[in-house]
C-alpha cells in the first residue's frame, strides 16, 4: 500500500485559492475610562502609535466605538480578551476593564 501525496506547488496553489475571513476588533465607550488610560492600554496591547491611540480614542469617545484591529477571528478573541483583562482605570469610580466585542468584517 502506497500513500499518494500532491505535489507542493499544488498545495500551495490550491490555500492561495481560498481567504482567511477577517474580524474587527471594537472597542466599546465608557465614562469610566480616561483618554490616558485608552491611549496606554492601545499602546500596550497594540502597539498603535501615540498618533493612532489618540484617533482611536477621540472616535471612541465621540462615536461610542472604534475599531482597533482587524485580524483573524483566533487573533480577534485573543486581543477582546487581553482588553477585557486590562484592568481598571485609576478614575474614581472605574469598575474595571474596557469593553470590546469582535464582529465580521465583511
Amino acid at each position: 500500500m502506497s500513500t499518494v501525496v500532491a505535489p507542493k506547488k499544488e498545495q500551495k496553489a490550491e490555500r492561495t485559492g481560498r481567504e482567511v475571513p477577517k474580524y474587527h476588533v471594537v472597542l466599546w465607550d465608557s465614562d469610566d475610562h480616561t483618554f490616558d488610560y485608552v491611549e496606554k492600554m492601545l499602546r500596550e496591547l497594540f502597539g498603535h502609535t501615540k498618533k493612532d491611540c489618540e484617533q482611536i480614542a477621540k472616535g471612541v469617545d465621540e462615536e461610542g466605538r472604534a475599531i482597533v484591529l482587524t485580524t483573524t477571528k483566533e487573533h480577534a478573541e485573543l486581543k477582546r480578551d487581553q482588553i477585557h483583562a486590562y484592568g481598571k482605570d485609576n478614575l474614581e469610580g472605574s469598575k474595571g476593564s474596557m469593553w470590546a466585542t469582535i464582529e465580521s468584517a465583511d
